[in-house]
């Protein structure tokens, strides 16, 4: 054995499940996402007391340790969920995607409601919900839906691939959850586009988005508020993003220093949607742009990864998975730095949540099964012999 070989987990003729996996997945982004995982355990302490103050809650470190609970959990779903082959990856997608719409329809009846929406269903002393899960889900079955339609077999791909669509934001709107829906009218339009289909299709389906989007303005009383907000600071309360973005100022350069935050006991949410502006204060604005740097690194190279791939559906459904991401974490950094109305999104592994960490370890671990190095994968002249290549 090499001095090389030793130096890593596994060498490179281990052929066991764990072998094969170890030097065949992109290890780069491997690390670059357990160090956002560990980023999110670091603010969760740094948050949590003055959260558990603002709720009454007796435990300082209650959210903190409940982050940790979370963030093992994502990290075991993430490796487990990377070691599929692609047909395993189809089938959890399928299971969950059914398993998440059957619990979305029964949120009406059975959901808990929070500031005017019905999104998660409580049991246990836990909240579940269940459209983080479904988000990942559906990019894999698109994915698969306009594949099939691609082979000429005569398979309706892309008539599914939209009532699967239609189905799950249909459920989100009467939750409503508008953020959610936008996010995942962009992913699926990327989608689209990267399927293949005309450019004119692809434009009827941001004209439709945008006018239903639009009639959201109209329709939903939150939403009606929450643009005006924005729209006009001056006649609404914004005492959110205002205290978020004290917070942010008061971090300065390198930040107040690890608990020595004071402007995050006046921001609202700042365990969930708002945990940035905590990493700001307290770490700075060169630690707020090392935070985006490392969620571009996983975004950028994981589109790179995904074009590469020879397979139409491996292609478009990585890809789909990345787009998610990236949008999730440029709404929330965006509401935070008040460039867009708030929206309730919460930033990928940072922000506190159960079903947030653990759909993004889903959601993640999939992307990484996609784009794991196998004979074929991207192109005739890779295989197995070059599955360490990831460097």
């Amino acid at each position: 054995m090499t001095p090389a070989s030793q130096a890593h987990a596994f060498p490179r003729s281990d052929r066991s499940a764990l072998g094969v996996w170890w030097w065949t997945v992109d290890r780069w982004m491997l690390g670059v996402i357990a160090i956002l995982i560990g980023a999110g355990v670091v603010l969760a302490f740094a948050a949590s007391p003055a959260a558990a103050a603002r709720m009454n809650v007796g435990d300082p470190f209650h959210f903190a340790v409940r982050q940790c609970v979370f963030a093992a959990g994502a990290a075991i779903i993430l490796a487990s969920t990377s070691m599929l082959d692609v047909k395993g990856v189809r089938r959890a997608a399928f299971f969950v995607w059914v398993a998440a719409i059957a619990v979305m329809v029964a949120l009406p009846f059975l959901g808990h409601n929070a500031k005017g929406a019905t999104r998660w269903l409580e049991f246990g002393g836990f909240s579940l919900q269940p459209s983080e899960f479904m988000k990942p889900a559906l990019m894999i079955l698109v994915a698969w839906m306009f594949s099939e339609g691609q082979k000429g077999a005569g398979v309706p791909g892309v008539s599914i691939a939209f009532g699967l669509y239609v189905v799950s934001i249909g459920l989100l709107l009467i939750q409503p959850d508008v953020g959610q829906t936008v996010l995942i009218t962009i992913a699926f339009g990327a989608a689209f586009w990267m399927a293949g289909v005309p450019l004119s299709w692809v434009m009827l389906l941001g004209g439709m988005a945008v006018a239903g989007l639009s009639s959201t303005y109209f329709l939903l009383p939150h939403v009606h508020a929450r643009v005006d907000k924005f729209i006009s600071p001056d006649t609404a309360d914004t005492h959110q993003v205002d205290a978020a973005a004290m917070a942010q100022a008061a971090g300065g350069l390198f930040g107040r220093g690890p608990g020595e935050g004071i402007m995050k006991r006046h921001v609202p949410d700042l365990h969930t949607d708002f945990i940035y502006s905590v990493g700001a204060e307290e770490y700075g604005l060169v630690f707020s742009l090392i935070l985006i740097t490392l969620f571009a690194f996983v975004v950028i190279r994981g589109l790179y990864r995904s074009l590469k791939l020879s397979d139409p559906f491996e292609q478009v459904a990585a890809a789909g998975l990345f787009v998610l991401v990236g949008q999730q974490t440029i709404i929330n950094v965006a509401v935070n730095l008040d460039m867009i109305p708030t929206k309730g999104m919460t930033l990928p592994f940072i922000s506190y949540g159960g079903s947030s960490m653990l759909a993004m370890g889903l959601t993640l671990g999939m992307a990484l099964a996609l784009t794991r190095r196998r004979p074929g994968a991207y192109g005739p002249a890779e295989g197995l012999a070059k599955a360490g290549a990831f460097a």
